[in-house]
């Protein structure tokens, strides 16, 4: 768990940016940090206290500052503590308590509205990446595969690699999703219920349901070997399509965020009178205060797995655009190579078969990253958090690797 705060985090950032010779912009660290488009409101955020980097960014934020992430972590720890001490120091007069705890207050509401609008912009962005990740490679691989009669039933993780470690390995994850696409695939082309033409998102689910659900060679259900990279939440979120194609969208798991700091808004706008009125007794100054810190400590608290989310909902549109592009360009070039309608899976020699196995693998990949729970990132304790981040963060890693190395 971070010993920092976002606050401290942002001004170290800050300073050492400001302090680079000649002065850095925020534009430029940015660049340098490898975010992309609008990278600057990403770093404007970060050193507002709204958001930490993620690991890798904040190793190549350390690196534009010929620094090490540690030593930033270390700068940041201390100025935590020194803010801490700082606010620790209470005016004496109960005017000055009074101003200081309506400045609290406002802090409080506008970082959390900026934590919502900083969600609703991700979850659109994703939202959109996935849908046509979804559209342009996922649906036309599967119209594709399914116009191919007698493909062979695809190789499922052995009961050895299953129980080897009791943590699933992301390859074996990804390998069992493939196998529940391909299943289904051949489920439809024979006839079954899921196919393209159940139309759009609909077929979507119905395959990422396949993959999810279906079973191993174990009898364990594949959602199981998905772990924290796909659970039912999401598929029901991300299965079901975005708000406009009439399901919940990314945006709707995220949202959870605003039942974070339910609580102590409530409590906090509960004690408006307190605060709008211009004189108040030492009694009342005391119980809205209590309530400011009580707000302060749910956003704290929450600060880390609100980082996490961000940093996921930053990383994967990446990769599925890379999917949406080069994956469909490969996609193409290997539908104009099928033998014509009708064909079978002899018919497509080595190479088109090989190239079957490899679309396959794009699909899990591109499954395992759309299926990353971030709803559970917001909920989940403090010293829950790292071992999930470790787990999304092979994910996509994983995953970038394999699907450049195949498209």
């Amino acid at each position: 768990m971070n010993d920092f705060s976002a606050e401290a985090m942002g001004l170290v950032i800050r300073e050492h940016r400001q302090a680079q010779s000649p002065s850095m912009t925020q534009e430029e660290l940015a660049e340098r940090a490898d975010y992309g488009k609008g990278g600057a409101v990403s770093i404007s955020r970060i050193e507002r206290g709204l958001v930490s980097p993620g690991e890798h960014r904040l190793a190549a934020i350390a690196l534009a500052f010929q620094l090490t992430p540690e030593q930033l972590k270390q700068e940041a720890e201390d100025r935590t503590r020194s803010l801490a001490r700082q606010r620790g120091q209470r005016p004496v007069k109960l005017r000055d308590q009074v101003a200081e705890t309506k400045r609290r207050h406002a802090e409080i509401n506008e970082k959390a509205a900026q934590r919502s609008k900083i969600t609703q912009e991700h979850g659109k962005a994703f939202n959109h990446v996935h849908d046509v990740a979804r559209d342009e490679f996922f649906l036309r691989f599967v119209e594709l595969a399914e116009s191919i009669g007698g493909a062979p039933e695809p190789e499922r993780p052995s009961e050895e690699e299953i129980e080897r470690t009791g943590e699933i390995p992301t390859a074996i994850r990804i390998e069992a999703m493939s196998v529940g696409i391909a299943n289904a695939i051949r489920g439809a082309a024979a006839g079954g219920a899921a196919g393209v033409a159940a139309g759009g998102a609909a077929a979507y689910g119905a395959f990422t349901a396949a993959a999810l659900f279906g079973t191993a060679s174990t009898g364990a259900a594949i959602s199981t070997l998905s772990g924290v990279a796909a659970t039912n939440a999401t598929l029901a979120l991300l299965g079901g399509g975005t708000l406009a194609a009439g399901g919940a969208g990314m945006a709707g798991g995220t949202l959870l965020l605003t039942g974070m700091v339910a609580a102590p808004a409530a409590a906090l706008a509960a004690a408006g009178f307190y605060v709008l009125r211009q004189r108040r007794n030492k009694k009342e100054e005391e119980r809205l205060r209590t309530e400011v810190e009580a707000a302060e400590a749910a956003l704290d608290q929450s600060q880390q797995g609100f980082d996490a989310m961000i940093d996921v909902l930053d990383r994967a549109p990446a990769i599925m655009e890379y999917v949406s592009v080069h994956g469909t360009h490969a996609l193409e070039k290997w539908r104009v190579s099928l033998p014509p309608e009708p064909r079978d899976w002899e018919s497509l020699g080595h190479e088109g078969q090989e190239r079957y196995k490899e679309f396959l693998t794009v699909a899990g990949c591109l499954l395992a990253v759309s299926s990353i729970n971030v709803s559970a990132l917001l909920t989940a304790k403090p010293d829950a958090l790292p071992e999930m981040d470790k787990a999304i963060d092979e994910t996509l890693r994983y995953a970038d690797k394999t699907i450049k190395s195949l498209v």
